[in-house]
Order: structure tokens, then sequence, then C-alpha cells
């Protein structure tokens, strides 16, 4: 297994000094923003699809450091009802497939998308109960009419050019479980994937090693971020998993997002490692650093750290003792 980061993270530094800082920390990949929530300081996504001269060159500085890339990333809405943000999702989505094609890139990391209620909306509806019968009504009308629709497309596109798309399991997103990205998976094609987060599987009430098993059986992960979540039970009961005060009240939320290592020990992140190469996953962790009550520099060195504890990096021998 590879360990990377998802360079987002390093908005303060240039591109070069991002590739030299990661190096340093002893990561093997890196996972680029292209536009969306993530942004693209470090991939000028057009400037990229239309100079092969600067393809090779923004090649050359990555690779020269002992980095690769492990994927390209867009989280956004491409089915919002608001349709400038739905265009502007399509568009990056699209050309980021593109590019990652070109560049050898092997996965696109995104959001499914949540649609608005019906054509009128104007916002976005996330129903998570069957009753009243309106949310169930709207979700099948989200999964038929907008979700598998789009996704069709988009899984098509990604196979022609030979890229994966890997779609983030979280809430707020009509796939956000391991059997909604099953269910996208069999309407569309295998180009369809999970980037498995397990930060937004322990808050679910979904143990992450479960989850690898039951997606691993269908060759169903792409990409892997590597985060962690701290559960409150004593703020569980009173504010519910479903909590909605700010991130930034940690003493009184629900689960807060963690670096790897401060919501589960090492053994737990050990068994998910174990789980995934078991499970047919051995591609990369990359790095996602959202602790509230940590620095970047820490929670990055913190986590590659305890990776580096448990991680797998050679194949795997001969059973010589057999």
């Amino acid at each position: 297994m590879k360990i990377g980061v998802f360079s987002v993270l390093f908005q303060d530094k240039t591109f070069e000094e991002m590739l030299d800082y990661v190096a340093d920390a002893g990561v093997d990949m890196v996972e680029l923003g292209t536009g969306g929530n993530p942004g693209n300081q470090f991939c000028p996504l057009d400037e990229l699809l239309e100079d092969e001269s600067k393809r090779a060159e923004y090649l050359e500085k990555i690779h020269q450091r002992g980095l690769g890339i492990s994927a390209f990333s867009c989280h956004n809405n491409p089915i919002s009802p608001n349709q400038d943000h739905a265009q502007d999702a399509h568009d990056t989505l699209f050309k980021t497939i593109k590019l990652a094609a070109l560049l050898n890139v092997p996965v696109v990391n995104t959001f499914s998308g949540v649609a608005g209620s019906d054509e009128t909306a104007k916002y976005p509806n996330w129903p998570v109960t069957p009753w009243p019968t309106a949310y169930s009504e709207i979700l099948e009308w989200q999964w038929e009419e907008k979700l598998i629709p789009y996704w069709k497309k988009a899984a098509d596109y990604a196979k022609e050019q030979g890229v994966k798309i890997a779609i983030e399991l979280h809430a707020g997103f009509l796939v956000h479980t391991p059997y909604t990205l099953l269910k996208l998976r069999a309407a569309t094609n295998d180009a369809i994937g999970a980037n498995l987060d397990p930060s937004h599987l322990w808050w679910q009430g979904i143990d992450p090693v479960a989850a690898i098993k039951i997606l691993g059986r269908e060759n169903a992960i792409h990409h892997f971020h590597a985060k962690d979540t701290y559960i409150d039970q004593e703020n569980v009961n009173m504010y519910g998993l479903t909590d909605m005060q700010p991130y930034g009240n940690v003493q009184t939320r629900a689960w807060t997002f963690r670096t790897v290592g401060y919501g589960h020990n090492p053994q737990v992140w050990g068994e998910i490692i174990s789980a995934l190469r078991i499970n047919g996953y051995d591609y990369v962790v990359s790095i996602e650093h959202e602790d509230p009550i940590m620095s970047i520099e820490e929670g990055f060195t913190k986590a590659v750290n305890n990776l580096k504890s448990v991680n797998i990096e050679n194949p795997a021998p001969d059973l010589w003792w057999t």
C-alpha cells in the first residue's frame, strides 16, 4: 500500500513547495484538486488540457521528487437544482476525466451529488427517512430522473477514457453508503466505484472493515481517504449523529473529524489496512486532514507516522511455511 496526501491541505504553498514538503515527509503519492470544493490551486485544468508540453513539465515536477498522482479530485454537485452550479460541476468533471486519461491517472474522485425535490426546486434536498411518504417519493424521483441518467453518461465517458470514477460516500449526497454506491454502480457500469473514507462511515454507524468487505467483493473500491472520526457518546445522546452544530463546536459536537489515530487507535487502522489488502485493494491511502484542534502540519505529520506504523508496503510472500 502506498501513502498519499490530498494536497488541498497546503493552500499556503506553491506547487513546487507543496511537492517538496510532502516528499520530505515520506509520502508516495499526491491527490490533486482540479476544481469544485477542493479548488484547483495545484492543477490548472484548462491550461494542462490545451498544452502537451505543459503536461510533460507538470508531470516531470512530480516524478523528479519520486511522487506519483493517485487521483484527480473535483468534489461537487453535478445534479444540483442550481443549473449554473450543476453545469460548472459537470464541465469540471468531464475535463478532469479527460486530463486523467492524458496523464495516465487512473482515478477521478468526486461526489454523486444530490438533486432538489422536483424540477421547480431551488435548493438540494437530501431525504433520510421513508416517512412521511413524500420523502420516499422525492428520493425515487431523484434517483430515476436525475442521479442514474446523469451518471450513466459520466460512467460511459469515463470507461471510454480508461478512467475510474471514485465517488466519496458522504452524507448530504445520494451516494453515502455501500448500498447506495453499489446501487448506482449496478445502474451504470464498473467505472463507478468508491472513494472510501472511513471518517464518513464511522459517524453513520458503519464499520469500515465491514464496508471494505462488502465493496471489495465487487471490486468497487477505487481510492481510499485516510481520515479519522471521534464520536462523543455523551454528546450523541444530546444531539444525535445528525448533529448540525458547526464543526468548530468540538466540545459539544456528537462527532468530530480527527487526524489518523486520534479517533481510533493504530490497531484499528492496522485492521483497515489489512482488510483493504485482503479484499483486493492495494493502491493508496490518501491522507485528508480536517482536524479542528490540530494544525495542518502537525496533523499531517502524525497521520503519516501513524499510517507508516501499520502500513503493509511489500507484496505478500509465497506461503513458504506450508
